[in-house]
């Protein structure tokens, strides 16, 4: 997730790219990296077939340099386009929205809202 071109970058895996992305989108947590810089823009995602490969995915990509993010970000969007555009977010709020409403609780029972679960480049 990006705020702009060549601007803050954010790294992350998630089971339900769709629902993470709403999440951040929509600064549901506004203490967060996301909110604070603005990145609502998704530019870069991968799939995996588990979730071991997914995090090892998300640890080596947060060690990179800024610089190989942007190369990998550009050789397949280089105009940085925002690739969840397109989706609805009014039906994925309406369909997800007791599991985001259950996250804030559990996560205000905790006091701990910025802990998430984390989604792509």
């Amino acid at each position: 997730m990006t705020n702009k071109k060549d601007g803050a970058l954010y790294i992350g895996y998630t089971s339900d790219i769709e629902s993470r992305v709403i999440e951040l989108k929509t600064k549901l947590n506004p203490k967060s990296f996301t909110a604070k810089y603005n990145c609502d823009k998704l530019v870069y995602l991968e799939e995996h077939h588990t979730r071991a490969t997914a995090e090892k995915r998300e640890s080596q990509m947060k060690k990179w340099k800024r610089e190989w993010k942007i190369e990998l970000i550009e050789k397949l969007n280089p105009e940085w386009m925002d690739v969840a555009m397109n989706w609805s977010t009014d039906s994925h709020i309406t369909l997800k929205s007791k599991r985001i409403k259950a996250s804030i609780d559990y996560y205000k029972d905790i006091g701990n809202l910025d802990v998430w679960e984390s989604t792509a480049l």
